[in-house]
């Protein structure tokens, strides 16, 4: 049986101070265990519709929805991923995936969770590299850590902002490929904001394509490509066309 984790029905955002409509009319649905992508114009209401998603503004309109309880705020079941690792130097890499626990709920349950965040590190392939400091990680190895710390404390939905734009194509293709495994490992629930189309399809069960302002869903593009995705798979002509679909969509649109 599907289980629809989060919902948003007809959200709209118009920021009072400037009366921009940013968001009409979003309706979507997010199903537990399943990847979902964003992609759009910019300044098409991508990083509002995320915010409004993890409690961070609220919607002007419509309702936004939680495991069955509105999101009114940033909340424990909501992990955020950024472009950037934003990692604290100070820290040593364990010390960085626990901060959400101690930040939440004290140092001792920060130690207490030091065996949960090592059986991530290893999913991640950082065994051994629990006390190393960020300034010895590299891009890819510091995003791995990041994404450990926002899988620690077990969030209902993961909401990724463009975490691997500030990587190499090499280096963004193989943590794609590792996002997609512990997603499936973890059963995790993922909603990503891109402005890659490839990384859309590469990694969604279903695109959801925004037209411009005001922000509303031009397309919902399903990708019905089998499971695990593999990179080969991007050189088939069932990729190439969805791939197609989704750019010619945009281009009707409006310029990425």
């Amino acid at each position: 049986m599907v289980e629809t984790v989060y919902a948003l029905t007809d959200v709209g955002k118009t920021y009072a101070s400037n009366n921009v409509k940013a968001l009409e009319g979003i309706s979507l649905r997010l199903d537990r265990g399943s990847f979902s992508s964003v992609i759009g114009s910019s300044g098409c209401g991508k990083s509002t519709l995320l915010k409004i998603m993890a409690g961070l503004i609220p919607p002007s309109t419509g309702s936004v929805m939680l495991s069955d309880r509105p999101v009114t705020g940033p909340r424990r079941d909501i992990g955020m991923m950024f472009q950037q690792a934003t990692l604290f130097p100070w820290r040593t890499t364990i010390e960085n995936v626990v901060l959400p626990i101690e930040i939440r709920d004290g140092r001792t349950a920060a130690r207490a969770a030091h065996d949960k965040a090592k059986g991530l590190l290893d999913l991640v392939g950082l065994k051994g590299f629990e006390k190393v400091y960020p300034n010895e990680l590299s891009g890819g190895m510091a995003q791995r850590a990041a994404i450990c710390r926002m899988l620690v404390t077990d969030p209902a939905v993961l909401l990724l902002d463009e975490p691997f734009s500030a990587l190499d194509e090499l280096s963004r293709d193989f943590m794609n490929m590792e996002l997609q495994r512990i997603c499936l490992d973890q059963q995790a629930t993922a909603f990503l904001v891109t402005h890659s189309i490839p990384e859309a399809v590469i990694l969604s069960d279903v695109v959801y394509v925004l037209a411009p302002r005001p922000g509303r869903i031009a397309e919902q593009v399903v990708i019905d490509l089998p499971r695990p995705r593999t990179l080969d798979m991007i050189t088939t002509p069932k990729f190439g066309s969805l791939v197609e679909r989704i750019r010619n969509r945009l281009e009707r649109e409006g310029p990425l």
